[in-house]
């Protein structure tokens, strides 16, 4: 469920990194507006639900791919940050738009 609601919002943010255009771009975050904070749920509810229902598979997977899901992990903190504080009055939009655009890509590739 991760993968199939999570994967226009990733696009969106990789999309981010090539749209100039202020105007184009509070489009985009917009349209993700509704639902970028509930498709990370998902990941939660997965990782909790191999946990409680296959525990030996939970103690196997995870520890193989710590490293990609941390990755994953700080690439949608930043965007979640970056989505917040970019319309912060006085913020540097500029900056918290890479944040958003890198860690969207960041995550994607993890």
């Amino acid at each position: 469920m991760y993968v199939l609601l999570d994967g226009f919002d990733l696009g969106v943010g990789m999309l981010f990194l090539l749209r100039r255009d202020p105007d184009e771009r509070n489009l985009m975050i917009n349209s993700v507006a509704p639902v970028w904070d509930f498709n990370e749920t998902w990941l939660i509810l997965g990782g909790g639900g191999l946990l409680a229902v296959f525990p030996l598979a939970f103690a196997i997977i995870v520890p193989a791919v710590y490293f990609p899901i941390l990755f994953m992990l700080l690439g949608l903190i930043f965007r979640g940050v970056a989505f917040e504080f970019r319309e912060v009055i006085g913020a540097r939009k500029w900056l918290w738009d890479g944040a958003f655009g890198c860690g969207s890509l960041l995550a994607t590739f993890a």
